[in-house]
């Protein structure tokens, strides 16, 4: 199977997670699963009417396909097979699909607008809920390209939560945050993504470097 990038200890696959994941290295094991999957809301390319007296409106990105399902539950199996500690973001849209589990993260967003004031993931670690503030408004300083993209910092700060983790996997990579950020951390990581458009943003973005990401 041919990697759509490959580079610096980060490998990229096109395609469907779902028929991608089973082929990889057998046994598939992955020190962390840290992704954002589609929740299946139909909430992708959406942006709001102006409405009086309010702020945060979504931006207006292209609507596409995405998000029209979550995962399968056949998937969830495989993305907790392939690794050995998983934190999902959006993890309240998949409480079918998803153990019981305590260790629950909460990101912060600090502006109380017309959007939701945080966002929620599940993790498989034993530990109390921790939370994350951090604006959205510092996606402006990573340059924001998907309508679901996470901080940099955001996902720097979930991959140390496994200081043990020496590579990280992220079946739904859309952008590359995670790739990123693994990478500024001097972890490998691999990505997959099933649109060629987000590929080459994520492939674009890494080929830039990690020197700037080392400050946030």
């Amino acid at each position: 199977m041919k990697p759509y990038f490959q580079e610096g200890g980060v490998t990229i696959y096109l395609g469907n997670a779902a028929e991608i994941l089973p082929q990889l290295d057998d046994p598939a094991i992955y020190h962390l699963l840290l992704t954002d999957p589609p929740y299946g809301i139909g909430r992708d390319g959406q942006h709001g009417e102006p409405i009086v007296g309010t702020q945060g409106l979504r931006k207006a990105y292209e609507f596409g396909e995405w998000d029209d399902k979550p995962p399968s539950k056949e998937l969830f199996k495989e993305m907790f097979r392939s690794s050995c500690a998983q934190i999902i973001w959006g993890g309240n849209y998949f409480v079918d699909r998803i153990p019981v589990a305590r260790g629950w993260l909460v990101w912060d967003k600090i502006q109380r607008i017309l959007q939701s004031d945080g966002e929620l993931a599940y993790s498989s670690l034993d530990q109390p809920l921790r939370i994350f503030t951090c604006s959205r408004s510092e996606l402006n300083g990573d340059g924001a390209q998907h309508p679901t993209q996470k901080p940099i910092k955001l996902m720097k700060w979930c991959i140390g939560m496994v200081p043990w983790a020496k590579n990280v996997l992220d079946p739904f990579c859309g952008s590359g945050s995670t790739l990123l950020a693994a990478k500024s951390m001097g972890l490998k990581s691999t990505g997959i993504e099933i649109s060629e458009r987000f590929c080459e943003i994520s492939a674009n973005r890494l080929r830039q470097g990690v020197l700037d990401l080392t400050l946030l």
